[in-house]
């Protein structure tokens, strides 16, 4: 909106030219976000407990866990407030890939909502197949939009290659579906203790709005090696504002949390960063900056088919993080922990633009 607004006043007064660019504007963005997070935060958490709106813990979670009871959920709701009111303040707003992501991360929102509402209300929250069945009819609505796209490309990107990138053809939708689902799923499977999420979340959201800048730049993708995708810088600022406002949700969630973010966070986070990756064409780089999600993922997998196959757990408890729980580990070394790993990993991700 501010684009619109100042940048046509440029030819007046040169200084209103800054609003061209998009990195000042992915400042502005992350700026705006976190603020406005900051802003919100304690009044959301205030009218939270006001409604009675408090974490259920599960009986099958470490004992330390039953002190989390009543803890107000629904936190993801500052988190979407926050960084799409940034986006949507700092960024182009004719550029159709925001109003994707924004489409996303309000439909994957809604589905996570249903399910905290009902958890919140006695129940046990959406059905696991209900929940994968909405997942999927939204992934599958992005999935169509995007290969309707004249420049749609079904080729993929791996990372350490410069040449191969194999054509998808036909299987490139299921495998868009598996991706955003997978994303979606695996960012909520993480969100189990203060900050764990977010951590890995605000990480991703940073190298991926490197990444959108370079490819939306022809030379820079060019040289680089990287799939050239018109309008996709402008998605920078939509990353920026995700950082910006999981900062300060960050703020309230850090253990011990005021509050937690719920299946409306985890599931719109997880649904937007997928979108964004598969738009940028580096779905792998996903999976690599995203490990912590991956090893979440796996470790419930593992854990299910080891169980069903062999009578036999893999693990002390699954997701991932509960293992190191039960093996005594305090909760903010777990944390921060997976945080290090997180950034690690987004390092090793940002240093596959040269090592192709």
């Amino acid at each position: 909106m501010i684009y619109h607004l100042l940048y046509p006043l440029s030819s007046l007064f040169i200084g209103f030219n800054v609003f061209r660019y998009i990195t000042f504007r992915t400042i502005g963005a992350t700026l705006t976000a976190l603020v406005l997070s900051l802003l919100i935060g304690s009044w959301l958490i205030r009218k939270l407990k006001e409604m009675e709106v408090g974490q259920r813990v599960r009986e099958d979670v470490p004992w330390r866990h039953r002190s989390k009871e009543g803890t107000p959920t629904m936190g993801g709701l500052l988190i979407i407030v926050s960084s799409l009111g940034a986006a949507l303040l700092w960024a182009r707003l004719d550029n159709p890939y925001i109003w994707l992501v924004v489409a996303a991360v309000m439909a994957f929102a809604a589905v996570g909502f249903l399910d905290d509402y009902l958890k919140v209300k006695g129940g046990k929250g959406i059905s696991g197949r209900v929940k994968l069945l909405l997942q999927t009819g939204i992934a599958l609505g992005i999935a169509l939009w995007i290969c309707h796209r004249p420049d749609f490309d079904p080729r993929l990107t791996f990372l350490f290659f410069k040449h191969f990138r194999p054509d998808l053809g036909t299987l490139w939708v299921p495998f868009a579906l598996f991706v955003i689902v997978g994303a979606s799923n695996g960012v909520n499977l993480t969100d189990g203790l203060d900050g764990l999420a977010i951590g890995p979340v605000m990480v991703t959201a940073g190298t991926f709005a490197l990444f959108s800048y370079l490819a939306g730049h022809y030379e820079f993708a060019r040289y680089l090696h990287i799939p050239f995708v018109r309008g996709a810088g402008e998605l920078a600022v939509l990353c920026g504002a995700m950082v910006g406002a999981g900062l300060g949700f960050l703020w309230f969630n850090t253990y011990p949390a005021q509050v937690f973010m719920g299946d409306v966070g985890a599931l719109s986070l997880g649904g937007a960063l997928a979108t964004i990756a598969i738009i940028i064409k580096q779905e792998l780089l996903l999976a690599l900056v995203g490990g912590i999600f991956v090893a979440e993922t796996l470790s419930v997998i593992l854990q299910v088919l080891s169980y069903k196959l062999r009578g036999k757990r893999v693990f002390r408890m699954a997701p991932l993080h509960h293992h190191f729980e039960l093996k005594g580990w305090a909760e903010p070394k777990i944390i921060v922990r997976f945080w290090i790993i997180s950034i690690v990993l987004g390092l090793l991700a940002i240093s596959t633009l040269k090592l192709r």
